[in-house]
């Protein structure tokens, strides 16, 4: 399967999905890079779709992925974004990351912040920013923590 036919695959096997919920919805699908895009419009259900924590819109995508693996599609990685959640909880990240690296930078003590795999993203990227403070991640799995330090 190739990559347009991955894309296919992917949005008609996510409709498919979305159906047994009683929703008829056209997915978005683009390709960025070696990630399919998959962009569900609001509805009614936007709850139950995304779960508590995000937990059903992340088991959707990776239903979605492993559908792709199995079929041996040219690509695999899916970000699936249900009415925009994953935007929006971006940018309420960014603006709290901004308020993190502001203490770290005033008081000079690290903080220890136990975050998403994707919140750690958006604040190891604000802090790009900033050349007196750096981030890293230690520990694994879901033990795993984002820290900001000052430098120097």
């Amino acid at each position: 399967m190739n990559k347009e036919e991955s894309i296919i695959f992917a949005t008609k096997y996510l409709e498919d999905i979305l159906s047994f919920f009683g929703v008829n919805l056209a997915v978005k699908s683009s390709s960025d890079e070696d990630v399919i895009q998959l962009a569900v419009p609001s509805s009614e259900l936007n709850a139950c779709l995304i779960g508590r924590d995000a937990e059903t819109l992340r088991s959707l995508q990776h239903l979605v992925s492993m559908a792709l693996f199995n079929k041996s599609a040219a690509l695999v990685r899916v970000n699936l974004d249900i009415a925009d959640y994953k935007k929006q909880r971006e940018l309420k990240v960014a603006g709290r990351a901004e308020d993190w690296i502001k203490q770290v930078r005033d008081t000079g003590k690290s903080m220890i912040l136990d975050l998403s795999p994707a919140d750690r993203r958006v604040v190891h990227k604000m802090a790009e920013d900033y050349s007196d403070v750096t981030t890293h991640s230690e520990g694994e799995g879901r033990e795993r923590k984002l820290v900001i330090e000052k430098v120097g």
